[in-house]
């Protein structure tokens, strides 16, 4: 049974930055790109980044303007955003993923969503 437990959110003020983990059981991490959507109240879910199997391709959402960055360590199965210059727009629950290879998208055989990490960024 594949577990999903995402951590790392918080409140934080407009400029600061946060870094998100999300750690994954019962499924060989290794072999699956990897990535971060963002979902709001009443919106739909929204990829935020991507990243291969082997970390030599990322995809990031055109709106971070290089703000995020993703990275994986394959060894500890666990996904990681380093978020800076957190802007208010970049409030969201957050949640880790199986992408779609070569887009930005979850994978559409991917059902083992977390309960999410939840940012919150004030002015």
């Amino acid at each position: 049974q594949v577990q999903v437990v995402e951590s790392g959110g918080g409140l934080v003020q407009a400029g600061g930055s946060l870094r998100l983990s999300c750690t994954v059981s019962g499924l060989s991490f290794d072999r699956y790109p990897m990535g971060w959507f963002r979902q709001t109240p009443g919106k739909k879910r929204l990829g935020v980044s991507c990243v291969s199997r082997t970390s030599d391709t990322v995809y990031y959402d055109d709106s971070l303007k290089g703000r995020f960055t993703i990275s994986r360590d394959n060894a500890k199965s666990t996904l990681y955003l380093q978020m800076n210059s957190l802007e208010v727009e970049d409030t969201a629950m957050y949640y880790c993923a199986q992408c779609r290879p070569g887009w930005l998208e979850v994978s559409e055989t991917f059902n083992a969503w977390g309960q999410g990490t939840l940012v919150h960024v004030s002015s």
